[in-house]
């Protein structure tokens, strides 16, 4: 069965090519996805395979269309997230996830961040529902990114005063005071993730007066003892590397008004073999205590290349085999 898919007149032509990518690479990304054959004839798509996964892509494209329409600026890189999401979606049988589309928040380029994939719904409502969230899983699941742009959704509502972003510089250890340079030029190489997440979703010009005003923090795990922090949105940035000292002292920091989120992958622990991972032991102290939420993500919901999801595999199934 053919059947031709057009995107709405509504969308400029340049919005096309977004959709189709760069020398048409999406278009092979969609026929993973939906189990379909496309072929790009000028600014239609042509789309063969089962009437079940054309009206899926058919929708699908609905609501890519949907986002150009109201001015919102999708990439090649967007579309392709936004397939993974949609094809979760369309996975769960009790319980549709509709609401996967609904934007966290809109970049000062006004792209739209959202949950894409089951578990980072789950995600984005643990956070909601909880003082403190722990969320543990693969590289490229989005625990970080999605939690940065919840906290800049909290400061912008003015649900929080400020927001503090911190991850251990493990790889310094001790020796952080040999190391050439201030102390900001040593600490920041372990804290550029932080500031490239933050950077893709504030104007830079903004982020330089928040930061100036400590609306926005960005420091060492070190910098957190001794503090109270109320009313701040804080994220704790791979925390495998906290020791079990570390991990205590940073969640007795926690204050009256404040949100907290941990994440980290606890196959990347890179704390000397002496050292028990914080992060290992709060999730088994924790784990009845009220007001603390729990989400695992898994190679599934790795929002990357699909390739990414398959190194994943590779690498767990020879762990598997070597124990």
């Amino acid at each position: 069965m053919i059947k031709i898919l057009k995107l709405e007149v509504q969308i400029p032509v340049e919005a096309f090519f977004n959709v189709v990518g760069n020398k048409d690479e999406n278009i092979k990304f969609f026929e993973e996805i939906f189990g379909i054959h496309i072929f790009a004839r000028g600014t239609s798509l042509i789309a063969e395979g089962s009437q079940e996964a054309l009206d899926r892509f058919e929708e699908f494209l609905e609501k890519v269309s949907s986002y150009f329409e109201v001015g919102h600026i999708l990439s090649p890189q967007d579309v392709r997230n936004l397939a993974i999401g949609f094809k979760a979606e369309s996975e769960i049988k009790e319980k549709p996830y509709r609401e996967e589309g609904e934007a966290i928040l809109f970049t000062h380029r006004k792209k739209p961040i959202m949950a894409k994939t089951p578990t980072q719904k789950l995600y984005v409502e643990t956070i909601k529902k909880n003082d403190i969230t722990f969320g543990v899983g693969p590289a490229g699941t989005g625990k970080t990114y999605l939690a940065m742009a919840m906290a800049v959704s909290y400061l912008k509502q003015n649900r929080v005063n400020r927001i503090i972003l911190t991850r251990p510089a493990v790889e310094a250890g001790e020796k952080l005071g040999f190391l050439p340079g201030t102390l900001t030029e040593k600490v920041d190489p372990y804290l550029r993730p932080l500031y490239d997440a933050l950077y893709e979703m504030v104007d830079a010009g903004k982020i330089a007066d928040m930061l100036e005003k400590n609306i926005i923090e960005i420091a060492p795990l070190a910098f957190m003892r001794g503090r109270t922090l109320n009313d701040a949105f804080i994220i704790l940035d791979e925390a495998q590397n906290t020791t079990k000292e570390q991990m205590k002292m940073f969640l007795t920091r926690i204050g009256f008004g404040s949100k907290a989120v941990i994440t980290g992958d606890i196959t990347q622990i890179d704390l000397p073999k002496v050292s028990q991972s914080g992060l290992v032991e709060a999730l088994e102290v924790l784990k009845d205590v009220q007001g603390i939420g729990f989400v695992r993500f898994s190679e599934k919901d790795v929002v990357r290349h699909p390739v990414v999801q398959r190194i994943i595999k590779a690498y767990d199934r020879y762990e598997q085999e070597k124990e």
